[in-house]
């Protein structure tokens, strides 16, 4: 009779947990969509343009404003806000970019060159042509500072647009996109670290790179636990927060020292499964019966040491990247987005903003120089037949991917609040062009990849520029 019930019971339970996974797997894919970023930070984006333009912006703004911080006796550390999110939270950000560009350089795109020269070419045409035109149409405006607006890409809803094309588009097409947004994010952090840091500090440069140092021999002598490099990569943010380079470059910086070899080989990882799973085998037969697991202590210290096992197989660089890619995709860029893309929208000043230089120099640099720089940067090294295009990737794919790129959004709001600081007016013109180019890149991206390019078949990678067909 005990057998029995405890047999409902179990019946009951696993018809509850598939009842419960029912609800909860399409909620968890949901997340791990790539277009819910792209959603989310829309989102966030649109939720602040209503607010800024409702009767709740006067406290929408003394919000963004709020100082927080630390107060110890006499001393404090307190930002805004805004200030607490563009220079703290973001620098999560710039560390999920660091893994991603370290990833590329070892492993990825960007270690191939036959792979790699085609995306540096079009990431140098996309960085240096959006800001000559930006630089030709600001030249002795008094707004020529913001030439690096229109530099960078926003991976989020440019991968965002090609998700929703589908198999529309080649695989090896969001390949390059993500490569080319890598680089681009790497030339726009290089021209941040350069040209819109405050006056440097060296004694907090020197304390900063003397921490990096000490992360580096601590990957070396095989240290792999994260609070480890979370603390040092605390101390470098307030050491980069001092020296008058941005913070988040601190980022960047503790993502080159995290580890990008396991801890056990895959020989060793083998090995050691087996013997665990031999093991947990044999408590299993031992018994006449099979008690719950929960009462079984045993069991548990032996899945615990094959879930250690199977962490130490793969790198800090790749665990860690998957742990932090979800919370920066679905929070700290929909946040970025809100604190930042409040802009008060005047339809009367319409007329002027588009004769104004600078929201010109942007539109125009984010559509035109990053359309023209990116494709014909492109085409010049295949016709120079210096690479070739991932497979499935077609020449005619390239205007399309060159609007994508013209989505500046994040990094050029970002770029804009560092070269307007203090510029309120200038600041609102420049974050009303980022917000028109992004959405005339992105409209204009979608469209030509749906029009002039649908689909892709096995003749496409044939033609692509590539002899050898696809790696699975």
């Amino acid at each position: 009779m005990n057998e029995h019930n405890s047999r409902l019971r179990g019946e009951a339970a696993s018809t509850l947990e598939k009842g419960f996974a029912s609800v909860v797997t399409p909620f968890r894919e949901f997340i791990r969509d790539q277009k819910t970023a792209s959603l989310l930070l829309l989102g966030g984006t649109l939720l602040a343009l209503v607010i800024a333009n409702s009767p709740l912006a006067h406290q929408y703004e003394s919000l963004i404003e709020t100082r927080i911080g630390f107060v110890f006796g006499g001393s404090e550390f307190v930002m805004s806000l805004r200030h607490w999110v563009n220079d703290g939270v973001m620098a999560l950000f710039f560390f999920i970019l660091g893994l991603e560009i370290k990833r590329e350089l070892l492993v990825g795109e960007l270690h191939e060159p036959a792979r790699s020269v085609p995306v540096v070419a079009a990431a140098a045409g996309g960085m240096l042509m959006p800001a000559l035109l930006y630089f030709v149409l600001n030249q002795g405006s008094g707004t020529s500072q913001g030439w690096a607006i229109p530099m960078a890409t926003d991976t989020a809803f440019a991968i965002g647009i090609l998700a929703l094309l589908g198999t529309r588009v080649p695989a090896g097409l969001t390949t390059f996109l993500l490569a080319l947004a890598i680089m681009d994010d790497m030339g726009a952090v290089l021209v941040i670290a350069l040209f819109y840091s405050d006056s440097i500090s060296m004694l907090y440069i020197c304390i900063a790179l003397g921490l990096l140092v000490a992360l580096i021999i601590i990957n070396l002598l095989g240290v792999r636990h994260p609070v480890v490099f979370f603390i040092g990569g605390g101390m470098v943010w307030l050491a980069m927060l001092g020296s008058g380079v941005h913070a988040t470059m601190a980022g960047i910086l503790v993502a080159m020292t995290v580890p990008a070899r396991p801890a056990r080989s895959p020989h060793a990882f083998v090995w050691r499964s087996r013997q665990l799973i031999d093991e947990f085998e044999k408590i299993e037969t031992s018994r006449d019966s099979t008690p719950p697991i929960l009462a079984e202590p045993e069991k548990h210290t032996v899945i615990e040491r094959l879930q250690e096992t199977a962490a130490q197989a793969t790198t800090p660089l790749q665990l860690w990247e998957r742990a932090l890619e979800h919370p920066v995709a679905l929070f700290v860029l929909p946040l970025f987005a809100l604190v930042n893309a409040g802009i008060a929208v005047q339809p009367a000043a319409l007329p002027a903003f588009l004769g104004d230089s600078l929201a010109l120099g942007i539109v125009v640099g984010l559509v035109v120089g990053k359309l023209a720089g990116i494709s014909l940067a492109t085409l010049a090294v295949l016709a120079l037949g210096l690479g070739r295009l991932p497979g499935g990737m077609q020449r005619r794919h390239l205007p399309g991917l060159g609007l994508l790129g013209g989505m500046g959004f994040t990094m050029s709001i970002f770029i804009a609040g560092l070269g307007f600081a203090g510029q309120p007016e200038k600041l609102l013109i420049a974050k009303t062009g980022i917000l028109t180019a992004s959405l005339i890149a992105g409209v204009g991206g979608y469209l030509w990849l749906r029009l002039a390019a649908p689909g892709h078949s096995t003749a496409d990678v044939l033609h692509s520029g590539d002899t050898n067909p696809p790696r699975q």
